[in-house]
């Protein structure tokens, strides 16, 4: 796979970013240092390049009946403007990825999304209930998930006749995070008189709605969504675009070192860390997100997962840990109960920049996974002593 690179990659470079390969992308690990990018979140607001997110678009009289076959959330319920996490399974029910579904309004063109929402904001008054036409989703599948998304999707259609229109339009979009708990009156200026294209206030809006909204002068599917744990929105616009609008948040920088401390802190996962197929087979109910499943609908997985939940559930479960000496918990490290006997392993793991304490996300027996129940990490080949934390292990 060649190496990619997000249009901003020659912007970060001047700004004295450091890069990190991600996914097959170079993408900005820190500007000046994680410890600051990191607190720049938690206490005010920071700004990440996330353009290494895949964009597949799909729309078309079957779209939502294609949707609901390979996610294992129901996209029937999305209105447009709705989003909703999910994961995408294979037949066995193990995560293939997992991802933020957002319905776009109605009409717009897979292939063209960019483009069509432009000329709905000049034709609605950016109005997303005033648009007709066929159902339109957007798919963020992972870093160097895309291709293989947007192949799962075309080969499922063809082989079942449904008549959708599906495109991989990752190069034509750029995507910003937005996040801390300073970061509506970070929108607010970007934003010119705060609202909407209808109208409606921007930083009014709630978690996991979109819509569609004018920064710097560049028409962008603006959502109140993210991945630390913080207030905040999450900016797609038009790749040509990019400069522009990255450009209007007057912000502290952020990369991917800090995006994965803050993560870590809540708890949330890390595709191919925290589950992959090859690596790290794990089904929802395994890695914590049970409640992305829609049992009701007919998605591939759908009966290995329904067998899961019938016979009680998994036999081991995504929880955290926290040790109570010294030592920083890594991935692959042995969770042990104390005594010698294997009872885990971690997949993720920091020193906690808030907390100050090592933290660690991982799989546990569930006998073993009652939050305070004692345990131990195996760093270095000593036992470490730690307990179990539910995540998050911050109060947000």
């Amino acid at each position: 796979m060649s190496e990619r690179t997000p249009p901003l990659h020659g912007v970060h470079e001047a700004r004295g970013a450091t890069f990190t390969d991600f996914g097959g992308w170079q993408m900005p690990v820190e500007f000046d240092s994680i410890r600051e990018e990191h607190a720049a979140v938690r206490e005010a607001v920071g700004a990440f390049d996330v353009s290494h997110m895949g964009e597949l678009e799909v729309s078309g009289p079957d779209a939502t009946t294609l949707m609901n076959r390979l996610t294992t959330n129901d996209a029937a319920a999305l209105d447009p403007g709705d989003s909703q996490y999910a994961a995408i399974t294979d037949e066995e029910g193990v995560m293939l990825d997992d991802t933020v579904v957002y319905r776009l309004p109605d009409g717009v063109e897979a292939g063209s999304a960019t483009a069509s929402l432009s000329d709905l904001v000049v034709e609605t008054d950016g109005d997303l209930d005033a648009t007709s036409g066929d159902p339109a989703y957007l798919l963020v599948p992972n870093a160097g998930h895309d291709e293989e998304a947007a192949e799962r999707w075309v080969d499922y259609r063809d082989e079942h006749d449904l008549d959708a229109a599906v495109a991989n339009a990752t190069d034509e979009w750029a995507m910003f995070a937005v996040q801390g708990p300073e970061a509506v009156d970070a929108m607010e200026g970007p934003l010119g008189d705060g609202t909407s294209a209808s109208g409606e206030a921007v930083t009014d809006l709630s978690k996991f709605r979109a819509t569609l909204a004018t920064i710097a002068d560049v028409t962008s599917w603006t959502a109140r969504t993210g991945y630390t744990g913080e207030d905040g929105f999450e900016v797609m616009c038009p790749a040509g675009d990019a400069e522009a609008v990255w450009s209007a948040f007057d912000v502290q920088p952020c990369g991917l070192g800090a995006r994965d401390t803050l993560r870590m802190e809540m708890g949330f996962l890390l595709s191919g860390q925290d589950f992959d197929p090859d690596e790290e087979p794990r089904t929802p109910y395994e890695a914590g997100i049970g409640f992305v499943v829609d049992l009701d609908t007919e998605f591939v997985g759908r009966d290995a997962l329904a067998a899961e939940r019938d016979a009680g559930g998994p036999d081991e479960t995504f929880t955290g840990v926290k040790l109570l000496e010294r030592g920083v918990p890594r991935s692959g490290y042995a969770v042990t109960d104390g005594d010698l006997t294997r009872i885990g392993h971690l997949t993720s793991g920091t020193m906690s920049p808030t907390l100050g304490e090592p933290i660690g996300l991982g799989y546990l027996r569930e006998e073993h996974a009652e939050p305070g129940t004692e345990v131990s990490v195996v760093v270095r080949g000593d036992e470490k002593r730690a307990e179990v934390v539910a995540p998050p292990f911050l109060d947000r």
